[in-house]
């Protein structure tokens, strides 16, 4: 999945307007105005078509986690200049405040069996031999059960 993808997929689950969105990227401490969200959400094969980078990915999901569960004490994290789709998954599993079992239910209703094992894998340290990448289908089919538990359709 690219940042694009993402983007509107979590808008799209969410409901996020244009105000929302631009207060989102306000909160992670990046300033962005319609027109850029607008090529961001473009598809592909349209001109106008901006690329996200992972940098701009990682400010909407901080400001996500900040609208969702409130602003830390102290100084704001930085965003990351790489993400994986392990990060991207642990962000949004911090901003929806989620633990094991509301994954494994919100995998579910996307038709993803997965285990516990499985999962901790995912969120592990890089560095330890039980972590495992999260490969784009997790991913997708993770936004796809938000999508279905929050907006009701497929």
């Amino acid at each position: 999945m690219n940042n694009n993808d993402i983007l509107r997929r979590l808008r799209y689950t969410f409901d996020f307007n244009d105000t929302k969105m631009i207060a989102l990227f306000a909160l992670g401490d990046k300033e962005v105005t319609r027109a850029e969200i607008s090529n961001w959400l473009k598809r592909e094969d349209d001109p106008e078509f901006q690329e996200l980078y992972d940098r701009e990915l990682a400010v909407f999901l901080n400001g996500f986690i900040v609208d969702k569960r409130g602003k830390k004490d102290g100084p704001a994290p930085a965003p990351e200049k790489s993400l994986s789709n392990n990060t991207i998954f642990r962000k949004l599993k911090i901003a929806l405040n989620l633990q094991d079992d509301g994954i494994l239910e919100i995998l579910a209703l996307a038709d993803m069996e997965f285990s516990k094992h499985e999962l901790s894998a995912l969120f592990r340290n890089p560095s330890q031999s039980q972590y495992r990448p999260c490969k784009d289908q997790v991913l997708r089919n993770f936004i796809h059960g938000l999508q279905l538990k929050y907006r009701g359709d497929s």
